[in-house]
């Protein structure tokens, strides 16, 4: 156990977070989406895993060491509903209510369709598989800046 690090980050999540640079996405993944196929192809090469925690867990464990992107539009986005892009489902309201409390403001997630997920997701620096069982319940992340001490 560490001080000041949020229980529910384990050691091969932590080291990607680290290792992320501005501008690199993660992927935090359902148990449904295709996690270890699509994860073969990021940077990390491999799938890493929450499987304890829902997607809105794992995303508020993430953000108290994640900062987000702050130049973007892009900085965190949700799969959408295959036919319905406008509909919000609990579990991505979750995730936005925990993006919402790290940036200390209402910032809302871009929504990204189905199949442009799938790529974004092959493209990605890593795919963290949660255990979310709800569907929809995909998102990216986008890593931003620490500043320098005043």
């Amino acid at each position: 156990m560490l001080k000041g690090i949020d229980p529910r980050l384990n050691a091969d999540v932590l080291y990607a977070l680290r290792d992320m640079g501005h501008g690199d996405v993660l992927i935090i993944a359902d148990t449904n989406f295709p996690s270890g196929s699509i994860a073969r192809q990021t940077v990390v090469g491999g799938l890493l895993r929450m499987d304890n925690l829902t997607a809105g867990q794992a995303v508020e464990a993430i953000l108290t060491v994640l900062p987000l992107d702050t130049f973007v539009d892009d900085f965190a986005g949700r799969m959408e509903i295959v036919g319905e892009p406008d509909t919000v489902p609990p579990v991505q309201q979750e995730v936005q209510t925990a993006i919402d409390a790290a940036e200390g403001k209402p910032r809302p997630m871009i929504s990204v369709e189905r199949f442009a997920f799938y790529d974004l997701a092959k493209q990605s620096y890593a795919v963290v598989q949660t255990g979310e069982r709800r569907f929809y319940g995909c998102f990216m992340l986008r890593k931003g800046v620490v500043g320098p001490d005043a």
